[in-house]
């Protein structure tokens, strides 16, 4: 498991609480601080429900885990400090002061300085602290000298084997328009053949999108590799491409995108070559729906699955509850032999170094480099500021910089190498932990990361989002009062991290869940209706 500690500090004047400061890391193991007496199991239970936290012991900033009031006394180790303003949930204080051009610390590594002197107590955030980051920059590779994950027995799940040897954990009928004009054929269509859905269908689904004309270099690459790796998604048992006729990405043109396909998976109709394109297109939806009913599931190893992990940090929280315990999920899968996908490059923007010195060889190292520093030129290049993230809503939940949310962002990678660095719409080949270029955009980059192979895309939230992407989309909340309030959204919750559950135990209870979905069962947005995909712009349309 990696290496995640943090200190959980206790308030002042609560009836039967004793001031206890208890070092402890995520994997539950309570560690003794030097020169303090070992804490009792009561103390140590004490100390999991606490009402802030401190991260690392390096840090000078704690984290809010409740709304704090002016006037509070709290117990940071040796020092009590009294709140000179409130404190909102996952929003951080000053631990100490912290001088005009030092270094605020979070996660045991700078997320800022300080634009001016900041007392203890006093709420540090976006008012009073500014990025550290710079531009385009070079590295040097100086791998951790870390261990592969270790192996563990075998999981199974029940899904799908596909004719060309792929696993699915869905069968549904998928229509992909290969342009925007016929976004609303393929959505009447979806509508029109719900009623082929029944036995081992599970749905039909149309994915409009507003591309496949007018484009050029890139954007027109991306969209095309984007919807050839949608039509070989093993979670559709069968596809219609929908075309139009006159788009630049016309079907003839894809074929050499697509590639070898299964013909009685994947059917096409260009709309402009027939009479009633309605009518032509429920005939071959209904030889779609015959041949995928003939699928059925059955236990296939986890080894086989490939999980998307997706949203850097929407609150202060994240990097503390969620998307560690996503971290510890994808060590659990890769022990498995299976895979995962992080992505969102822009949220990898002060905290790349962990990632690049985690790299399996300094090919992948010079990979990850080009990665950032790609993605930074990017910016550039349409005259835009690098380092603009986070956005309003992560900043009112708590995230003041672009290091602060990357921080956070990273924890989703656990602790295994990284074995691949992917394109955009690359789809992943080799086992274990991959890093996928995408932006931070959540529909933009999920799409990316079903493109990529993802059969199930994990998404943490601290301020809740009812989207989804192709495929099945968790959502995992960073706070239990988000889980409370949109049940209807939220699959999972990770607020119970600091409510005395441990790290791997969460691990475990979302690794469970995950081969739950990838065997059938729905998540919210499934059960919703909703599914959207969204392919990267980065040009000129024409």
């Amino acid at each position: 498991m990696q290496e995640f500690s943090i200190f959980l500090l206790t308030s002042y004047g609560k009836m039967d609480k004793m001031n206890v400061s208890t070092y402890i890391d995520l994997t539950g193991i309570p560690k003794r601080l030097s020169g303090q007496r070992a804490p009792s199991k009561e103390q140590e239970n004490e100390a999991i429900m606490q009402d802030i936290v401190k991260i690392n012991q390096n840090d000078n900033v704690a984290v809010a885990l409740r709304p704090l009031n002016k006037g509070e006394v709290l117990q940071a180790a040796e020092t009590a400090v009294t709140l000179m303003e409130d404190i909102p949930q996952g929003h951080k204080f000053a631990l100490r002061e912290i001088k005009s051009g030092e270094e605020v610390v979070k996660y045991g590594f700078r997320i800022g300085f300080a634009k001016e002197d900041i007392q203890p107590g006093q709420w540090v955030h976006v008012h009073n602290v500014k990025t550290a980051l710079g531009d385009v920059l070079t590295y040097d590779y100086e791998p951790e000298g870390h261990q592969d994950v270790e192996p563990t027995e075998h999981t199974y799940f029940e899904g799908y084997r596909r004719t060309d040897g792929k696993a699915g954990i869905r069968n549904e009928i998928w229509i992909i328009p290969t342009v925007g004009c016929v976004n609303s054929i393929a959505k009447a269509l979806e509508t029109a053949a719900k009623k082929f859905v029944g036995g081992n269908v599970e749905d039909v689904i149309a994915f409009q999108h507003p591309y496949g004309c007018s484009q050029m270099g890139d954007d027109q690459e991306n969209t095309r590799k984007v919807l050839a790796d949608m039509i070989h998604h093993p979670n559709a048992g069968g596809v219609l491409v929908l075309g139009l006729g006159c788009e630049n990405s016309n079907i003839p043109v894809l074929m050499d995108y697509i590639g070898a396909y299964d013909e009685q998976r994947v059917k096409f109709l260009q709309c402009q070559d027939v009479e009633d394109e309605m009518e032509e297109a429920m005939k071959l939806i209904g030889e779609l729906a015959v041949y995928a009913g003939a699928f059925s599931r059955e236990k296939i190893d986890a080894s086989e699955l490939i999980i998307g992990m997706k949203c850097g940090g929407s609150d202060g929280l994240s990097g503390i509850t969620a998307n560690p315990v996503v971290g510890a999920f994808s060590d659990l899968l890769i022990s498995k032999g299976g895979s995962t996908v992080l992505t969102e490059v822009p949220e990898m923007f002060g905290a790349e170094t962990q990632l690049m010195n985690r790299c399996e060889d300094e090919v992948l190292f010079e990979k990850t480099v080009d990665l950032i520093n790609n993605f930074k030129q990017y910016f550039q290049s349409h005259n835009q500021t690098i380092y603009e993230n986070p956005s309003p809503g992560n900043k009112k939940g708590g995230i003041s910089t672009l290091e602060d949310k990357s921080l956070g962002c990273t924890q989703k990678s656990g602790s295994a190498p990284v074995m691949d660095v992917l394109s955009y719409a690359e789809q992943v080949k080799t086992k274990g932990l991959n890093l996928l270029s995408a932006p931070g955009n959540d529909l933009v980059a999920s799409t990316a990361l079903a493109a990529s192979g993802a059969h199930i895309v994990l998404f943490t939230t601290g301020r809740g989002t009812p989207f989804a992407c192709p495929v099945p989309t968790m959502k995992i909340s960073t706070n239990s009062s988000l889980n409370s309030r949109k049940q209807n959204w939220i699959d999972f919750n990770c607020g119970t991290l600091v409510e005395g559950d441990t790290l791997p135990e969460l691990a475990e209870k979302l690794f469970d869940e995950v081969i739950a979905v990838a065997s059938g069962k729905e998540v919210k947005s499934e059960i919703a209706g909703f599914h959207d995909m969204a392919i990267f712009k980065q040009g000129v349309t024409l």
